[in-house]
């Protein structure tokens, strides 16, 4: 992990070959009590070595979107320590680099495996949690809106389509790396012990298996 502080300006770079930095996984939008149907995994594990030359870890996760709604997320909190100012607003900005072997233009259950996975990040002056409703299902604590919708904690920074096209991705699908530059909609405000949270995640309209390596996550908070 990188971090520059310019002029209040906070650029940090988290590289998963390095562990989790500080960044934890979890899921909503599904009813956690009906044993292991989403197939939910979390975790640092090493990245298909097709992609790499070399041996290279990233963030793992994995998830089966029975309840149509599968949001699978990542977050980190940030604090003083990292440069954070109390009651600042922030614009926030990211590079996120990953893996998706979701092809592109393929047709799937609900929705296409790719394009119909809406990626999504931006941040939050609370911890996002996933919240048990009375309904029996998680959902989250802050707005990161639903699927295509952006949310005020997060925005929509692009699909999980890794560019190859289905029929000739078929039938193997293998993994390739994409990249989403992101400006988050909403200027985020620290709150008055100097946090905020990072939040980066997937929103699936598509009912089936979504399989991710988050390779490297780049913020720059920039006062506003």
């Amino acid at each position: 992990m990188q971090i520059a502080v310019v002029a209040q300006v906070i650029e940090i770079n988290y590289d998963f070959q390095r562990g989790n930095l500080g960044w934890t996984a979890d899921f909503a939008d599904y009813p956690p009590n009906i044993g292991t149907g989403y197939e939910l995994d979390a975790g640092i594990r090493f990245m298909p070595r097709k992609l790499t030359r070399m041996p290279r870890r990233g963030f793992y996760l994995q998830g089966h979107n029975r309840s149509a709604d599968l949001f699978m997320f990542l977050k980190r909190r940030l604090a003083v320590e990292d440069g954070i100012v109390a009651g600042r607003n922030y614009r926030i900005e990211y590079v996120i680099t990953l893996a998706s072997n979701a092809a592109s233009g393929c047709v799937g259950i609900g929705g296409a495996p790719g394009e119909s996975v809406y990626l999504k990040a931006g941040a939050s002056s609370i911890e996002p949690l996933a919240v048990l409703q009375s309904n029996g299902y998680l959902r989250m604590n802050v707005d990161k809106g639903n699927q295509s919708q952006s949310g005020t904690a997060a925005s929509v920074a692009g699909n999980i389509a890794n560019g190859i096209p289905c029929e000739q991705a078929s039938p193997y699908y293998p993994f390739a790396l994409i990249e989403r530059f992101h400006q988050h909609t909403t200027n985020v405000t620290a709150n008055a012990n100097g946090e905020l949270w990072l939040l980066v995640g997937t929103d699936s309209g598509f009912e089936g298996l979504t399989r991710l390596y988050y390779q490297s996550i780049r913020v720059k908070l920039i006062p506003v």
